[in-house]
């Protein structure tokens, strides 16, 4: 009986030692997290001493060499939103109808070959598809669709959507993999067809975790830069973009050509970490919205 009491005391210790363990990784990860954020505001903050809050976010116009000089980011912030939202309306239903289909279609042996090649395609660096879509997909874009230009706003939602699928459809295929099989069973006892079931049942039940991977996958793509670059960068004073097969320059190429580009970045370094601190609220925002409308629809199921 000793024995058995100093064993499960030891025990109790392990669990014990491999919690601290994992609370000190999640608050290292966080401070980690906080101490760049913090970074951002003390770097950027002092841009505002030579331009306002509102004219920086809202202006339109960026002449940072004019007396005095003009520091509107407004149609950045647009087309960064812009690339997004079509990359989003292109990766989502393509991310979940591909992971209803391996989850509630496909043979085991299919899922077990297709799968994997999913996941491996989120590991392509994305310098490499931003390169096919310079080289491939804008001179097919340019041609097909008779357009100036193959480098443009639809070029480069088209490389972010590429980039954000993998990753929405693994995770909505574990989420729709996770729905309960008593309440297929149920549904298809009661007469339902099974895609009346799917869509009735299984998609409104997995439906928080199809979010996560729509959060997910589309927050990698919000903050690329390479894909933007290659696909869709203007290298004039950017403009407020009039259609999806204009080019743009969005928040994260911005900050790019600013810390590369010119002959006095060290002067322009606030302003750097300005724009940079812009773009960490924009997706921090984004994804805030997205996990308070998932946290939403799990107190209704």
């Amino acid at each position: 009986m000793a024995g058995m009491h100093q064993g499960g005391r030891l025990r109790q210790k392990r669990e014990r030692a491999i919690r601290i363990l994992f609370f000190c990784i999640a608050l290292a990860s966080i401070t980690t997290l906080a101490l760049i954020v913090v970074f951002l505001f003390m770097e950027g903050l002092p841009i505002f001493a030579k331009v306002s809050v509102h004219d920086f976010i809202f202006g339109t116009y960026w002449y940072p060499t004019d007396e005095p000089p003009d520091f509107g980011i407004f149609p950045l912030i647009m087309a960064s939103l812009a690339v997004t939202a079509t990359a989003s309306l292109i990766a989502i239903p393509l991310g979940v109808l591909t992971a209803l289909y391996l989850a509630e279609v496909a043979s085991a042996r299919v899922r077990e070959w297709v799968k994997p090649i999913v996941e491996l395609l989120a590991a392509l660096p994305s310098v490499v598809i931003g390169f096919f879509g310079m080289v491939i997909v804008a001179p097919f874009l340019q041609e097909i669709l008779d357009i100036p230009t193959g480098l443009n706003l639809f070029n480069a939602s088209l490389m972010l959507a590429f980039m954000s699928i993998p990753t929405i459809c693994s995770i909505s295929e574990d989420a729709i993999f996770s729905v309960p099989t008593e309440l297929k069973e149920a549904s298809l006892g009661l007469g339902a067809t099974k895609w009346q079931t799917v869509y009735r049942v299984v998609l409104p039940a997995a439906l928080p975790g199809i979010l996560t991977g729509a959060i997910l996958g589309i927050s990698r793509a919000a903050g690329e830069t390479a894909p933007i670059m290659f696909t869709a960068a203007v290298f004039f004073t950017p403009s407020l973009p009039k259609s999806i097969f204009d080019e743009i320059m969005a928040l994260p190429y911005h900050v790019y050509v600013l810390a590369t580009a010119g002959t006095e970045i060290e002067k322009t370094r606030h302003l750097q970490y300005g724009t940079a601190l812009v773009l960490i609220a924009l997706v921090l925002g984004l994804n805030l919205l997205a996990i308070l409308y998932r946290a939403r629809l799990r107190r209704k199921r």
